[in-house]
């Protein structure tokens, strides 16, 4: 099994003391690489829910199991390494460093993990698969913010992650560019042969994935938002 998240909850108290539930029992497995979709309005917890996938939060009740193995069995430095190795996730914003190249932000997760004298070549591999090894010496404030994302999907693939989880993706650009990263995406993820669990609002992009799901005031099922 790749992913098996088994009946994770999530809750946060309020200020006022009273208990929220964000999820309310979510289940997902995932035997094989493929994609999914988790399509849902604002605040319905399906970024919670990425969240907890990633290992960036831990759930209140329930298990989830990236490659057979618990993550909140974890220490914090065993999740991190789990992590940078068999994890990749793409987020709206793209958290590339300002004083690193295109390059530099690339190689960063294969330093990271005890370098390799490869490094820049695979790094470089990586830019010339989403269309950007001209720009390996620049500075992301001299990019677009199209290619600002390139650049952040080539950095989370450049480990080849079992399972790529990524948080509305393209929510921060135009639709072209937003479908050119989807494209380059989906091509590259399943070349490559991982899991892709996207969180998106958008029905058309939801569709293109292999399953579909919809996500509703913390409640997961099969199928799309109608």
């Amino acid at each position: 099994m790749i992913l098996n998240a088994r009946e994770v909850k999530k809750s946060f108290t309020e200020s006022s003391g009273s208990p929220l539930e964000i999820l309310k029992g979510v289940s997902l497995s995932v035997e094989n690489p493929m994609t999914v979709s988790i399509m849902g309005r604002s605040g319905c917890g399906k970024s919670t829910f990425i969240s907890l996938l990633a290992g960036l939060d831990s759930a209140t009740s329930g298990t989830i199991e990236i490659l057979d193995q618990n993550l909140d069995a974890m220490s914090g430095a065993d999740l991190n390494q789990f992590r940078a190795r068999h994890i990749g996730v793409i987020f709206q914003q793209f958290h590339l460093l300002d004083h690193l190249t295109a390059l530099e932000n690339v190689r960063l997760p294969i330093d990271l993990n005890g370098g390799s004298n490869e490094g820049d070549q695979r790094a470089l591999d990586m830019l010339t698969r989403v269309g950007l090894s001209h720009r390996a010496h620049h500075f992301p404030e001299t990019m677009s913010r199209g290619e600002q994302q390139r650049i952040a999907i080539a950095r989370v693939l450049v480990m080849k992650p079992e399972v790529v989880l990524a948080d509305e993706p393209t929510g921060s650009l135009d639709i072209k560019t937003g479908a050119e990263v989807i494209e380059l995406l989906f091509s590259i993820v399943k070349s490559e042969k991982m899991v892709l669990v996207m969180a998106t609002h958008d029905p058309a992009l939801a569709a293109r994935c292999d399953q579909q799901f919809t996500m509703t005031e913390g409640v997961l099922t099969p199928g799309l938002l109608k």
